[in-house]
């Protein structure tokens, strides 16, 4: 017997509180032993359209609904007796007519309308009134007009659900979509945005319908304790590898030079580079293919999901190498360039800082300030390698908008010299010296390292990273695939991709469909950053497009008089977060910076949590709230996030502010300063809370956009 779970039933667990937790996984491990156990308490559910449907005693008032058949039992939904009951009276488990995939589907007759989602405010009735009385408002536009029951049918639309489909407006479509299978709500979203979703390919006659990818995406095979055990543990695993069939396109394209997927976080741009690497090595027998990032955390989160996603197929695995950029650079550097010329070591952040002040105090008659030549160092004259006064005289300072006068250059010249001399002296090189020696050396070599790289957060590369793989992927086709959001842009100054040897103009691609970050977060969000994006060469990241497959509450945006009163909001509010069911890991709070760090521990504390305050490992605990600063924020996923202290002068940070050299370089500590903002809320999935103490930060005037019927919830204390 087969014995499955979907991803409703996980979805309903993670609700419960730990107790009931504890005592329904007790239970499904003992189905997974022995489903005929005369022990086991079934009750057939004779209200239940679905003659399938059984309920399982576990404990006093709480019921787990499973389909039971002669060859399967699959785990559906867990909740209290009576809303578990009214669950499996309103579903039922079907076949779909045209695609062949299984779908748990909610019957249509028992729903009497389709509501309007909460965030769409009413308008006030004081207002109306006193105001005139308008014209009847013209009827709303109907989204699918034109649309065939045959084409709706093959978007995996339940046929009950086709005349709501039909009748669908801007203002019912989230609603409705709630209720439909996900594979039928994401291409009715894309369809309502201007895109054209693939058709599915018809299934063979002879397919198992939970063997379908889109039945596989909400039920799964549980073959021995184990397995089950993981899924029960985790159950946002079940997804941490799974590759929507609209996106698997762009995966197995074959593309005549440089490649990048984009979009906005949550979109599936890591699990499209992670199935992008093991295409290529399935692809191509013998090929040794790179997987990168910039930071070894976030390589580590790749070979945990690349050992997933490629669990039966160990030996292809083998022929992934999975590193940070850094890594990866130091291994070739010894094998192919230190072998030449020696031995170095790479010289650490704090010894260029005081490389840089002893050169800047040696050389006098300037008022250039340690944070602007230090940043010059590194974004200009070391980012491209500058080693004559001709190329830093007539390098195009891309990133850097203070203008410099040519005798004001020669100046800085002289400083750069000194710590380029003091650098030889003490046998060091810097991390771009090494990615540029190495690039020079893989240009000239005839045989390849690699046969493909593929980079994921692309966004944060730096120009010697870029130089290193353009030479690395030699022009070859395929050789190089990128997945990035701009707007997620937090280390690095922008820069042209162009000109050094990478140019995916006609190779890139926005994703459009949000799969993690429910409607409103995402919303809210996007609207730190605008409608598009656009990089240095002129590729636009528009996201104004962007759906999210989910609704969820609108985030929270609150102002607080003082340290204590926001500390004391959190603490209440991660105390509803955890009686409402939520487990303490799947909870993080973030803050700016180190300097904010005691506000989250004492909110946390107060809540009476358990946490641990994230390095630079990035581990999170199960049991314990994460905590942690916004720059240690990517690559994590919550169910609820909180936000604390965007003060004014913490975010934009004043310190950074106030080493700005010239007023055109302010736009950039603005536009990095959002990002953060962006990526921090962007860890929520269900729930966000967003604090401050008066007077607050003006990016939550963005946030509020006050005035749009969906603005987020606002307090004011």
């Amino acid at each position: 017997m087969d014995f499955r779970i979907a991803d409703t039933f996980t979805d309903s667990l993670a609700r419960l509180t730990g107790e009931e937790q504890k005592a329904v996984k007790t239970t499904a491990f003992d189905l997974q032993i022995n489903p005929a156990n005369p022990g086991m308490s079934f009750h057939k559910l004779e209200r239940a359209k679905d003659r399938n449907f059984w309920s399982v005693r576990v404990g006093s008032n709480i019921r787990l609904i499973v389909h039971k058949s002669h060859s399967s039992l699959l785990l559906c939904y867990v909740d209290h007796h009576d809303k578990a009951y009214d669950w499996a009276e309103r579903r039922k488990l079907e076949t779909h007519p045209k695609t062949g995939a299984a779908q748990l589907v909610e019957i249509r007759e028992t729903v009497q309308e389709i509501v309007v989602p909460t965030y769409v405010q009413a308008p006030v009735q004081a207002e109306l009134a006193l105001a005139p009385t308008p014209a009847p408002a013209p009827a709303p536009a109907l989204l699918f007009t034109g649309r065939s029951d045959d084409e709706l049918l093959g978007y995996g639309v339940p046929t009950e659900w086709l005349d709501d489909v039909k009748l669908a407006t801007e203002d019912t479509l989230l609603a409705l979509s709630d209720r439909l299978p996900a594979e039928a709500a994401e291409a009715l979203l894309e369809l309502a945005t201007g895109g054209q979703p693939r058709m599915p390919t018809p299934p063979a006659a002879t397919l198992d319908p939970f063997d379908h990818p889109d039945a596989q995406r909400r039920f799964r095979v549980m073959s021995n304790l184990e397995e089950l055990q993981r899924a029960l543990e985790f159950p946002w695993e079940k997804w941490a590898v799974f590759l929507h069939p609209e996106q698997r396109q762009w995966v197995e394209r074959d593309y005549s030079g440089p490649a990048r997927v984009a979009g906005s976080a949550g979109t599936g741009k890591t699990i499209v580079a992670l199935h992008r690497a093991a295409y290529l090595a399935r692809a191509e027998g013998d090929a040794r293919i790179l997987l990168t990032t910039f930071s070894d955390t976030l390589a580590s989160a790749l070979q945990t999901k690349l050992r997933r996603l490629l669990a039966h197929e160990p030996r292809l695995a083998e022929r992934i190498d999975v590193y940070s950029l850094a890594a990866i650079g130091l291994r070739l550097y010894k094998a192919h360039v230190a072998q030449a010329s020696g031995a170095a070591t790479i010289a650490g952040s704090e010894v260029v800082r005081e490389l840089v002040s002893d050169a800047a105090s040696a050389v006098g008659g300037h008022r250039f300030g340690g944070h602007f030549l230090l940043t010059e160092w590194e974004q200009v004259v070391d980012a491209w390698q500058l080693t004559t006064w001709e190329g830093y005289r007539d390098v195009v300072r891309l990133g850097r908008k203070t203008r410099l006068p040519e005798a004001q250059r020669v100046v800085l010249w002289s400083i750069f010299e000194r710590v380029r001399s003091g650098l030889r002296e003490r046998k060091l090189i810097t991390h771009a010296e090494l990615f540029s020696a190495l690039a020079s050396v893989l240009s000239t070599k005839k045989q390849v390292v690699f046969d493909f790289a593929v980079v994921d957060e692309a966004q944060d590369l730096a120009v010697a990273h870029l130089r290193f793989l353009a030479a690395l992927g030699g022009g070859r086709p395929n050789a190089l695939f990128f997945a990035g959001d701009l707007g997620q842009r937090i280390f690095q100054q922008p820069f042209s991709w162009k000109a050094l040897g990478v140019d995916i103009r006609g190779r890139s691609r926005t994703l459009r469909v949000n799969y993690r970050t429910s409607h409103q977060i995402r919303a809210q969000a996007d609207r730190l950053l605008g409608p598009a994006v656009t990089d240095v060469d002129g590729n636009s990241e528009d996201r104004s497009d962007t759906v999210s497959v989910f609704n969820g509450p609108p985030p929270t945006i609150q102002s607080h008089k003082d340290e204590s009163e926001e500390i004391g909001a959190v603490a209440k509010w991660l105390t509803g977060c955890a009686e409402a069911g939520l487990l303490p890991h799947e909870i993080g709070v973030f803050v700016r910076s180190e300097a904010q760090l005691d506000r989250a521990r004492a909110a946390v504390r107060e809540s009476g949590l358990a946490f641990k305050v994230l390095d630079e490992q990035v581990e999170t605990i199960s049991g314990q709230v994460s905590i942690s600063t916004m720059h240690l924020a990517k690559g994590l996923e919550f169910r609820a996030v909180a936000v604390m202290a965007c003060d004014d002068e913490v975010i934009p940070l004043q310190e950074r502010i106030e080493t700005v050299g010239d007023d055109a370089d302010l736009q950039e500590v603005y536009d990095t300063e959002r990002h953060l903002l962006y990526v921090a809320c962007t860890r929520a999935r269900d729930h966000l809370l967003v604090t401050s103490v008066a007077p607050a930060s003006e990016f939550l005037d963005d946030m509020r956009s006050l005035g749009d019927s969906r603005s987020p919830k606002v307090m004011e204390s």
